[in-house]
């Protein structure tokens, strides 16, 4: 680890302030990680991590190692300056202790020891502690290496100088505790995710991912942060131009960077952080980012000539066509609305941004007169295919469902009114849809048969999204509307059941309708309102006996377990028309005996990355996709 002398900074123990003590954390573990599942199981990691994310911010730490040992270990090593040792005043033990064994114990509450700090307000490495069935922590300061080791958050050891050194940092492995997490097997994958989105987000920080379960590796480290940033997410995309456009701000109790750059296609991507937390509702930063973008566009329109005093300005929704955007604040006292930090709230924020993007995109636009000009190129053209959407968007809104009568696949609705216990099936084909409609319970179940293959949304204006008349009967059926005019309550059906074939076209509608619902209906995933259908894919038959089997290796299993014999018979459904309305029901749609999907969204820029690559219009990406993957794939149908 590297020696840090900048000793600008006094970070000691009378900086570690004690707020309360560690109870209850292992009684009710998903009040402070969100889950026991997967998502919490990472989330232990993230927190180790965010402490010496912590340390990189104030500028003591250049690198951060993450290993993934045998036996569900977690080794996270910095090189910050080390967690201090000394004594801690208010409870007379080491700070290190205090900090590993009390809730909201650390030097983020205005100690003086972190200008600026992530975390879960303080509670995270306490909390990892408590849901740990062992942790040890080497603090590297002051000359020498401490060592203590804990169990299910008490210390088993008093801190102890183990060795002498000239570096500093800190190191913590861990193991979750199995009375905790019922699956301890960390996902390389998903670690990696988030490891390479804070390494954008802290420019120059190196972090190194390595599992030695699989001898998987991941450095990453980038010179150009958050520029670098919107050049990943844009790099399955044609641009207007060729670098991101770069602002950065400071003040004394703030640092705004924005970063942002046009591409081709007709979705907006803006993401937008608070001391590196991902917050995925906006807040005061996003929205002072939006408003300075329109009226510094809809300002150069008119001073270009591009538009006339007396044309209408452009709406927001115009201007960030195709926008990729990060906007990343860095604050000392960051204002979240709710624990899980989705949104924030601190007024001034807004004005800083505002004032940043207003001053700098104006300069900016004034020197670079081509880029100018693509920019507006693109969002004049996205005007005038607004007032064709709007007019398309009347068609679809529930009032208009009676009269509508020339929806190409009849819906069949349920004669339930309340949208929590009414479903909706997306069914491929008025075969699967004729079944389906005999099949179903009609007191709660409705049936909207698709013809052929939905528009792909990827490469299309929302004017033609909604002239499309699969889509427009969809809209129509859920009673939601669209895009900005999108509202949940108005949901007509809690359980939207995508029901295809098992087969590649039934793969390819399936990906068309969630590439759909993820561009233009994101909270009605997010509600959990989305799921896929999991029909089978053969019958098998033993004399009087009958068997439904939904995979090949299934199918394997089932063979073995009954043995080939002359009397045995295996039909392969091609399609869910093949199946009789009985068989539907009791496979399919019968509640009792289904088997659900639920559709969620676990990682938000992976999910931008895949969609963009499998329904964009670049092919040299969906082919590396394909021969990546290619590996994965179980049944084939050639």
């Amino acid at each position: 680890m590297a020696n840090n002398n900048n000793n600008n900074v006094h970070y000691d123990a009378s900086q570690i302030q004690v707020l309360e003590g560690l109870k209850a954390v292992r009684l009710r573990p998903s009040m402070y990680i969100g889950s026991t599942g997967p998502r919490g199981l990472h989330h232990l990691v993230y927190e180790v991590v965010d402490n010496s994310i912590d340390e990189a911010l104030a500028g003591f730490c250049t690198h951060i190692e993450i290993i993934l040992h045998p036996n569900n270990m977690v080794e996270v090593r910095d090189n910050g300056r080390g967690i201090p040792v000394e004594i801690q005043p208010q409870v007379g033990r080491p700070a290190v202790e205090v900090v590993l064994t009390i809730l909201h114990a650390g030097g983020k509450f205005g100690g003086g020891g972190y200008k600026v700090s992530g975390g879960l307000h303080g509670v995270g490495v306490s909390v990892v502690n408590a849901l740990s069935e062992w942790l040890e922590v080497e603090v590297s300061r002051d000359g020498h290496i401490y060592r203590q080791t804990y169990r299910q958050g008490k210390a088993t050891s008093d801190l102890k100088i183990v060795g002498d050194t000239e570096q500093t940092g800190t190191t913590i492995r861990f193991v979750p505790d199995k009375e905790i997490f019922e699956d301890r097997n960390f996902s390389f994958d998903s670690l990696a995710q988030r490891f390479r989105e804070l390494a954008f987000l802290c420019q120059g920080l190196k972090i190194s991912l390595t599992d030695e379960r699989s001898g998987k590796e991941a450095v990453y480290q980038f010179e150009g942060g958050i520029i670098e940033f919107v050049e990943h997410l844009n790099k399955n995309k044609d641009t207007l131009f060729s670098k991101p456009i770069y602002f950065k701000r400071e003040r004394d109790d703030a640092v705004c960077e924005v970063a942002l750059q046009y591409n081709d296609g007709y979705t907006e991507n803006i993401l937008t952080y608070a001391n590196n937390i991902h917050t995925q509702e906006g807040g005061t930063h996003e929205t002072g980012f939006k408003s300075a973008l329109t009226r510094v566009v809809n300002d150069y329109a008119k001073q270009s000539g591009a538009l006339k005093e007396s044309d209408s300005s452009l709406s927001g929704d115009d201007i960030r066509e195709g926008l990729v955007a990060v906007v990343s604040v860095k604050l000392t006292d960051p204002q979240f609305e709710g624990q899980t930090k989705t949104k924030l709230g601190n007024t001034d924020v807004r004005g800083f941004v505002e004032s940043m993007v207003n001053e700098e995109l104006t300069i900016f636009l004034n020197e670079n007169p081509p880029v100018g000009k693509r920019i507006l190129d693109k969002v004049v053209a996205a005007a005038r295919a607004r007032e064709a959407a709007r007019r398309a968007r009347e068609l679809t809104r529930r009032k208009n469902a009676l009269e509508f009568t020339s929806l190409p696949g009849k819906l069949k609705d349920c004669t339930e009114r309340d949208p929590a216990h009414s479903e909706l099936f997306l069914v491929e084909g008025d075969s699967a849809g004729g079944s389906a409609q005999q099949g179903r319970d009609r007191s709660f179940q409705a049936i909207l048969p698709l013809r052929g293959k939905i528009l792909n949304v990827e490469k299309a204006r929302l004017d033609k999204i909604l002239a499309n008349n699969e889509i427009r009967a969809m809209i129509t059926a859920l009673g939601t509307g669209i895009g900005e005019e999108f509202d949940l309550s108005k949901a007509r059906y809690h359980k939207v059941v995508i029901m295809t074939d098992a087969d590649v076209d039934g793969a390819h509608i399936r990906t068309l309708l969630l590439t759909f619902f993820y561009r233009y209906m994101p909270k009605l995933i997010e509600a959990g309102y989305v799921y896929i259908a999991q029909p089978p894919l053969y019958l098998v038959r033993k004399g009087r006996s009958m068997e439904y089997v939904y995979d090949d290796n299934e199918l394997e299993q089932v063979m073995k377990k009954i043995g080939r014999s002359g009397n045995v018979g295996i039909q392969r459904f091609k399609g869910l028309g093949e199946m009789n309305a009985d068989q539907l029901w009791d496979t399919t749609m019968n509640p009792e005996t289904r088997t659900l999907l639920l559709v969620t969204v676990e990682d938000a820029l992976e999910a931008n990355t895949i969609f963009t690559t499998l329904m964009g219009s670049k092919v040299e990406p969906r082919r590396e996709f394909i021969q990546e993957n290619a590996r994965l794939v179980r049944n084939l149908d050639i």
